[in-house]
């Protein structure tokens, strides 16, 4: 359900063609919450242009479309927007690595706990450099769109690693024991 929504989302800010949408999910919205290429993008613009939730407001040189939001559409973006997510089946990764973390020798559990501390240091050291850029932006509308996701996932982040790094103190107490 999410890329329907990422798709309206994006168009409610300001209208674009699918290869203007196909960018922005190689951007942060694709590196930090969810990916989708022109392959799945193009169809899906389709079905919510059949649905009337989006309508082509533009066409270009070589058949070449810009999609706007319509009412609808953003009235279907609300109502998500504003629904609590429903419990959908968990397949977390990296949850599910750190269950097993215990299976492997102390020794490689502490390279993955270092690995771990260490990509999500740096995940927190660009997301800062993001907020610190746009500080002045406001959290609302165009101009902040992302702002508050950029400061989630530097809180994420910043948890993450900060557990990585308790849970490293953890194993190498217990091996120094």
């Amino acid at each position: 359900m999410s890329l329907p929504h990422a798709l309206l989302g994006l168009l409610s800010v300001h209208p674009r063609s699918g290869y203007e949408l196909t960018k922005a999910f190689e951007r942060d919205l694709g590196r930090y919450a969810w990916q989708a290429g022109h392959t799945s993008i193009y169809p899906e613009l389709n079905r919510l242009a059949e649905a009337g939730l989006v309508e082509v407001a533009h066409e270009g040189a070589r058949g070449a479309r810009t999609y706007a939001v319509t009412p609808a559409g953003r009235e279907e973006l609300r109502t998500w927007l504003l629904t609590p997510p429903k419990q959908a089946k968990v397949r977390n990764e990296q949850v599910l690595r750190m269950f097993l973390l215990s299976a492997l020798e102390p020794a490689d559990a502490l390279v993955v706990l270092r690995r771990i501390a260490e990509s999500t240091d740096q995940g927190v050291t660009e997301l800062r450099k993001v907020r610190e850029e746009h500080a002045a932006a406001p959290m609302t509308g165009a101009e902040g769109f992302g702002q508050l996701a950029a400061e989630f996932g530097l809180r994420q982040y910043e948890a993450v690693r900060d557990w990585a790094v308790w849970a490293i103190e953890r194993l190498e107490r217990e091996q120094g024991a």
